[in-house]
């Protein structure tokens, strides 16, 4: 598989696990084999990114098309997986190609329902990235884990036994529309033997005997192929009258890395020096300055052969000894590599060779929002919104990606000449498919601008989407008033109880032109807590489009429905009051 460079420069980790494997499937005493196998290790960068996959399913005999459906789980899996966003987390990519496979089963089933006919399979799936193992199961196919002679069985079957020969599933592949997946990580160590089997082979071999037959592996691949074939006899020994199929993998090396291996592939380039105009950098030549700061500077570069304008971001040299720092550098723009959106700067992956360390963006022509909102003190309602809109629509990009940007602010907004917006700056993005890779480093935390970062970062708590919806939140707000929400004291905030002293003042007090329903969308946008806020950044956009009934009537509720932390306050300052005032009239 080829990859884009940007891609290539982020895999500075390694993630390539050191496998060993076997598998077998037979059809037993039965005319047809029912049962589906399958194992993909794909090449070092790939495994780095989404890791190896072993996937077995055990068609439903009293579904006609029980080996179709079976063996669609395993090939569309295998397939499907490892074509999913890279910056996805595994649970995320494979809950999404799980969701839609069953939704196929289902709906074939539907077609073929006068016949009888049904695509129902189990499915049992370990994912191994790094040093953890990603387990997805639903039916009674299992998995098992060998370590250090101890066999733990790792999933729980979904079937309901109605007599001592008799069960039936409960849960399954293809069996409803709606599909309810066990999803478990467990950690690595070398050495551990994995098994993943049908019902046809750990039906008939009892628990000890499994643990026994397994406790001595032999060394390498063929070995544990000599190790399921014996698995299988063992149980077509023991009476087994169903398909057979069994997976054995074997951790022999975690990927492991030493800060200095981590260090030598980040420092492959060196880091450029500070560069002025008219110098020349891989044929780019600097034209402007357009940002410098302690962390990074930004150029307006042009190429000498298109003529095309680009922007230049380097690193810092103050940081050429940080490895944090400079990974964090490199993932800029592996993550902006992967976004596709009119309103998120491009990143240019340029095909000449690299003498330092750098990467370019599209040039926009136009300002920043912080700028224009200088420029723009009192402007239309009307207007605001329909930026804050074009905000949002590149905030649902990333969040398509599953990454957090969490550093939305006025600066990192561009507007160009054409009145269309663009974000900028990946420097504070989350990944969580990168995050998933084990490194030797401590890595950065967000570097988000505490004006305009939610309470969760400031309170340790975790960040979710939500948490760039109030990044917006307080644009929106400022955008319309010209000033912070909660009185800018925001950034002194440290713990539960300073954000619960700030207090919101309606952005209608403040500008008499915005409509009291806006207000609300806003209001609830910057909520304290997550749960409160809008669900994602789709659902506050429309709502300052579209009037909310709900907040038409909050100007008008009594106090104690609008604030009844307020409400009892009062009330415990007047009964205060009347109690000194009646102990002074006393005495």
């Amino acid at each position: 598989m080829n990859l884009p460079a940007t891609l290539r420069n982020a895999l500075h980790l390694d993630g390539s696990l050191q496998l060993s494997l076997g598998q077998l499937s037979v059809a037993g005493c039965k005319a047809v084999n029912e049962d589906a196998i399958g194992i993909r290790i794909p090449d070092a960068n790939l495994m780095t990114i989404k890791g190896a996959a072993a996937v077995i399913a055990d068609g439903v005999s009293a579904a006609d098309a029980g080996r179709e459906a079976s063996e669609s789980c395993v090939t569309s899996f295998l397939s499907d997986y490892f074509s999913t966003p890279e910056s996805w987390s595994v649970g995320k990519s494979a809950q999404q190609v799980l969701t839609a496979l069953n939704r196929w089963l289902y709906s074939r089933g539907r077609e073929y329902q006068d016949r009888h006919r049904g695509y129902i399979t189990t499915f049992s799936a370990v994912v191994f990235k790094s040093h953890s193992a990603h387990l997805f199961h639903v039916g009674d196919s299992r998995i098992y884990r060998l370590r250090q002679g101890e066999l733990e069985l790792l999933t729980r079957d979904h079937a309901t036994r109605i007599s001592s020969e008799q069960s039936y599933l409960s849960r399954a592949m293809g069996l409803d529309v709606k599909l309810d997946v066990d999803y478990r990580v467990v950690d690595l160590l070398e050495g551990d033997l994995f098994l993943l089997s049908t019902d046809g082979v750990h039906d008939f071999i009892n628990h000890p005997q499994l643990q026994q037959l397994l406790a001595q592996p032999g060394s390498g691949t063929e070995s544990l192929e000599e190790d399921c074939d014996r698995l299988i006899k063992q149980a077509l020994a023991n009476g087994s009258q169903d398909n057979l199929s069994c997976q054995l993998l074997r951790i022999d090396a975690l990927p492991e890395q030493g800060i200095d291996d981590v260090v030598r592939h980040l420092t492959e380039l060196p880091l450029p020096p500070f560069l002025e105009v008219g110098m020349r950098v891989d044929g780019f030549v600097v034209e402007k300055e357009l940002h410098a700061s302690t962390r990074s500077q930004v150029y307006r570069v042009r190429d000498e052969i298109s003529n095309q304008l680009y922007c230049m971001k380097t690193p810092s040299v103050n940081y050429e000894d940080d490895p944090a720092y400079l990974e964090r550098f490199v993932m800029e723009s592996w993550v902006g590599s992967r976004m596709n959106s009119p309103h998120i700067v491009r990143v240019v992956d340029s095909s000449r060779r690299k003498s330092c360390l750098y990467y370019l963006t599209e040039y926009v022509d136009g300002m920043t929002l912080a700028q224009w909102m200088r420029e723009h003190p009192h402007p239309p309602v009307e207007e605001v919104v329909y930026l804050v809109e074009q905000i949002a629509l590149g905030l649902r990009a990333f969040h398509r990606r599953e990454i957090l940007h969490q550093d939305i602010k006025p600066d990192n907004i561009m507007i160009n000449a054409q009145g269309r917006v663009k974000i900028l700056d990946f420097g504070s993005c989350y990944a969580p498919g990168f995050a998933e890779i084990t490194a030797p480093i401590q890595r950065e935390q967000a570097l988000g601008t505490a004006d305009y970062s939610a309470p969760e970062y400031a309170l340790g708590l975790a960040p979710n989407f939500r948490s760039d919806l109030f990044s917006l939140a307080v644009i929106s707000y400022e955008m319309l008033t010209s000033k912070l929400p909660f009185e800018g004291k925001l950034e002194h905030c440290k713990t539960s109880a300073d954000f619960l002293k700030t207090r919101y003042t309606p952005s209608y007090q403040l500008n008499p032109l915005v409509p009291v329903w806006i207000d609300g969308a806003i209001r609830k946008g910057l909520r304290l807590h997550q749960e409160r806020r809008h669900v994602e950044v789709a659902e506050f956009s429309h709502e300052l489009q579209h009037p909310n009934p709900r907040y038409l009537e909050y100007r008008f509720r009594p106090l104690v429905e609008r604030n009844p932390v307020l409400t009892w306050k009062i009330i415990a300052a007047t009964l205060t009051l009347a109690n000194l005032a009646t102990l002074l009239w006393l005495s």
